[in-house]
């Protein structure tokens, strides 16, 4: 792909993503791991979804990629076997895995980072500061003020991903959304913050 992958996009100096080419990336692999959970009678588990992963093309179109571990399932959410320290495998665990992606996405920190404050990881660090302090955990070049999308609005948008991420990562995987309903949540959001400034409620 020729824009490489997306955590050069994320952690290289040289490159920057607005929101709104965020918003996009995260809905091409939501709309990937609806293809790969819904789109075929037995549904696949990717087991692998993180920025490395995910490549984007000449016009920032992603592109998921990687299936050298992923599981082929007999059934809807069925169980295939264990998968590292993660229990067993099913199309929840890439769901959970997505909630990670969308928190560094939008945080620009990785989960493998030692600086979440007193020894937290990422999920309970973002949990920590929502939704007081959402602007403490953004990656501060989204938060620039521009002619069409205002600070307000970015901070909206970015509360909204935020609980939508924790929503993927809740411990218990029957808890967890299923694919297609973060698909439409990430597309309802995105049509918000796309609005006009004149017409945003």
């Amino acid at each position: 792909m020729p824009n490489g992958s997306l955590e050069k996009w994320l952690y290289s100096h040289n490159y920057f993503l607005n929101i709104l080419q965020r918003l996009n990336i995260v809905i091409d692999v939501a709309s990937a791991l609806e293809y790969l959970h819904h789109g075929y009678s037995i549904p696949i588990v990717h087991c692998d979804v993180k920025p490395e992963n995910v490549l984007l093309d000449g016009d920032l179109v992603a592109r998921l990629s990687d299936f050298g571990i992923s599981k082929l399932l007999g059934g809807i959410d069925s169980i295939t076997r264990t998968f590292g320290g993660e229990g067993v495998v099913s199309i929840k665990s890439d769901v959970y895995s997505f909630g990670i992606l969308l928190m560094e996405v939008f945080t620009r920190r990785k989960p493998t980072e030692e600086s979440f404050d007193k020894g937290m990881d990422m999920k309970q660090w973002v949990t920590a500061l929502l939704p007081e302090r959402v602007t403490e955990l953004v990656d501060a070049n989204l938060l620039v003020d521009e002619a069409r999308i205002n600070l307000k609005a970015k901070v909206d948008c970015i509360l909204s991903i935020m609980k939508l991420a924790l929503a993927c990562c809740i411990d218990t995987p029957k808890d967890r959304m299923d694919i297609r309903d973060v698909l439409s949540n990430l597309k309802k959001i995105k049509s918000q913050i796309s609005k006009p400034r004149h017409l945003r409620i």
